[in-house]
């Protein structure tokens, strides 16, 4: 398992942008699958993004054409950068890893953060 340490979250206005990030230990980060999940008060978590060691990247529906899933290496960090927010996408926020693709988009990822909060003002 690797640590994972999201930030970036915050308050913006509907339009506008917030970057997430997502700092990693270990130091085999670059052979991990990375992801992006969601959880808004009263429903269950879902799937935003995930991107694996060789920089495939997948997308939910919803977010497609928004929201940009990218990582660094160097830094062990994974982003997720948040354009055109709607007020649908206020959430929590979490970053997941696990050495399988397939584990990471389906939700059953080894590791996860604690969650960064991200609200969108209409």
């Amino acid at each position: 398992q690797v640590q994972l340490e999201e930030s970036g979250g915050g308050l913006v206005q509907a339009g506008g942008s917030l970057r997430l990030s997502c700092a990693a230990s270990g130091r085999t980060f670059g052979s991990y699958a990375m992801g992006w999940f969601r959880q808004a008060p009263g429903k269950e978590r879902e799937f935003v993004a995930a991107i694996s060691g060789n920089f495939v990247t997948i997308y939910a529906s919803s977010v497609k054409g928004r929201f940009t899933i990218s990582r660094n290496n160097a830094k062990n960090t994974v982003y997720l950068q948040m354009n055109s927010l709607k007020s649908e996408d206020t959430a929590i926020y979490f970053c997941a890893a696990d050495a399988l693709f397939q584990q990471v988009v389906s939700g059953t990822s080894a590791s996860w953060g604690q969650g960064t909060q991200v609200t969108v003002s209409s």
